[in-house]
């Protein structure tokens, strides 16, 4: 029985970047055409990695995916279905920023259009806020009036629509905070995801902070913030299916949904990574290696085969975060019964805390412990004896 695949591009160019971000990425475009031709032959190249897997899902990340034209995307996506087996009804997402979204017209036809022309069903919008100050704050691209038009835009012809929301934003009080999820609630979004912002090091973020430039995040304020999110999501019928993701029913995304549960996944592109069940792997973290090496028919991989802890431990931090939570009777079946003894030994404090609950064999995390779950998740992990 096949478990489906999953195909991740990796879009490495944003037109500028972040102050909060760490992602792979290039503000510089001068290597995008070799970088869409480069994609196309690692595609290719790697038809074969997965046998006849039928793939259920493409979806292009970043960076940012919407600064490639409508064309170069079609012909990425035609690349798939000219080198695997892709099902009848693959869910495609496009990762995309509001600024590119609304800008891009030919005569009275809008991007939209060609996007569901290749073949894209589902939008992922950068939002992030609905306010200036925080959005200047960030450095994002794209001001608030164009955030709320390009969902204007978009929901006329798109209804699998997802958006991305920051909470934790210094200067963001809970007013503001609630006004963002009212606005978001306003267009009839099926899904949203939604993060702390967190400061990574070597950020920009990082360096204002450390200079006294911009407040630290505050842990108190982003717990908060999340319950808010958390209560008033459920109100308006978005299910928590993932700690950072709500969404109605029939609106779960597939693609994340399949890398929680542990599904197989091609990754293409700079810095992206893939999984075949035993072993990940990862392509070159940099965009001039990664070219000269397409170029030149390699694929420049870094590869390990997970053990058995690992592979625990990966199921402990993922399974806690999804409303499926972990299964004893699986990790008895496919790790092994000392695995198991641990975590029911293991997991005792918090569930008499109130944090984790056991539904069956199912242990989940509670909503008490949901912003506190990838802690929890980690105090979980089986820890080899050295």
């Amino acid at each position: 029985m096949r478990g489906g695949l999953g195909i991740y591009i990796h879009i490495p160019f944003c037109k500028q970047a972040c102050h909060y971000c760490d992602f792979h990425f290039s503000t510089s475009m001068a290597k995008k055409d070799a970088m869409v031709l480069a994609l196309q032959k690692e595609l290719e190249l790697r038809k074969n990695e997965f046998g006849s897997e039928i793939v259920e899902t493409i979806y292009f990340g970043g960076g940012t995916p919407s600064v490639l034209t409508s064309q170069e995307i079609d012909r990425l996506i035609r690349t798939v279905y000219d080198n695997y087996q892709v099902s009848q009804t693959p869910e495609i997402t496009l990762e995309a920023n509001p600024d590119d979204l609304v800008s891009v017209r030919a005569q009275s036809r809008t991007i939209f259009a060609d996007y569901i022309d290749s073949g894209i069903n589902r939008l992922s919008i950068g939002i992030q806020s609905f306010f200036d100050d925080d959005l200047k704050l960030m450095n994002r691209a794209h001001n608030a009036r164009e955030a709320e038009n390009c969902i204007s835009e978009a929901s006329k012809k798109f209804e699998n629509i997802s958006i991305d929301l920051i909470y934790g934003i210094p200067g963001m009080d809970d007013k503001r905070w609630k006004k963002n999820i009212d606005k978001a609630l306003t267009y009839g979004i099926p899904h949203v995801s939604s993060y702390a912002l967190t400061v990574e090091p070597r950020t920009a973020l990082a360096h204002m902070v450390k200079k006294g430039e911009v407040a630290d995040v505050d842990e108190e304020d982003a717990g908060r913030q999340f319950y808010m999110l958390v209560d008033i999501m459920q109100a308006n019928g978005l299910i928590n299916y993932e700690i950072s993701n709500f969404g109605k029913e029939g609106f779960f995304s597939k693609n994340n949904s399949a890398y929680w549960q542990g599904k197989k996944y091609l990754g293409i592109g700079p810095s992206a990574h893939s999984f075949d069940g035993a072993r990940r792997s990862w392509n070159v973290s940099n965009n001039s290696k990664y070219l000269k090496g397409i170029d030149e028919g390699r694929l420049l991989i870094e590869s390990e085969m997970l053990t058995t802890t690992d592979r625990y431990n990966e199921y402990i931090m993922t399974g806690l975060r999804t409303i499926w939570g972990v299964s004893l009777q699986k990790i008895a079946s496919a790790y092994g019964a000392v695995y198991s003894n641990y975590l029911t030994k293991q997991c005792r404090e918090y569930v008499n805390q109130g944090l984790l609950t056991f539904d069956d064999d199912i242990l989940k995390v509670t909503k008490k412990g949901k912003f506190l779950v990838d802690g929890i998740a980690a105090d979980l992990f089986f820890l080899e004896k050295k």
